[in-house]
């Protein structure tokens, strides 16, 4: 179980002394609360409780509604899955199939989805049905970590996302 603590702002820290950080970000050491208080108010901004010690809580003035919103800009952004890329030619060496298979499954244990893509210039278009047959066989090389989620013979392409 996860215990959220709630930052303490303005009148809600009730401790009498607080390390005092201003907007500018200029330490003005040990501090009433009140004074503190006080002056957050002068430049209109909020005192809000950064770290919360044993002794004497450091305290910070800025914009609180400011900070809400960052924190939560940042969760967004980190919940969010990517997807890596990887480029393959036709006549790909077995090492360096299995290497970049090898990242691959690392990526989906992630929780990444992984995009392959099966390059063909000039002559190569010879070799169509043997792209098609690598494609195949990655699908099958990753199926016990991802699942399939988009497969374009055409174009060659798969994407595979975690399971």
């Amino acid at each position: 179980m996860i215990v959220v603590q709630k930052q303490l702002i303005n009148s809600q820290i009730k401790s009498p002394q607080v390390f005092l950080i201003d907007h500018e970000n200029n330490n003005r050491g040990l501090i009433d609360t009140y004074e503190a208080l006080q002056l957050a108010q002068s430049v209109e901004l909020d005192l809000v409780v950064v770290s919360q010690s044993k002794d004497t809580p450091v305290a910070k003035i800025l914009n609180y509604g400011k900070l809400q919103y960052q924190k939560k800009k940042r969760q967004g952004q980190s919940a969010r899955p990517t997807v890596k890329e990887v480029r393959f030619r036709p006549n790909v060496g077995a090492a360096d199939y299995n290497l970049r298979i090898e990242q691959a499954l690392q990526w989906l244990s992630k929780g990444d989805s992984v995009k392959f893509a099966i390059r063909l210039r000039g002559r190569e278009n010879q070799y169509r049905e043997q792209a098609g047959q690598m494609l195949e066989r990655i699908v099958t090389d990753l199926s016990q970590v991802g699942k399939v989620q988009s497969l374009d013979k055409r174009s060659l392409i798969v994407q595979i996302m975690p399971a």
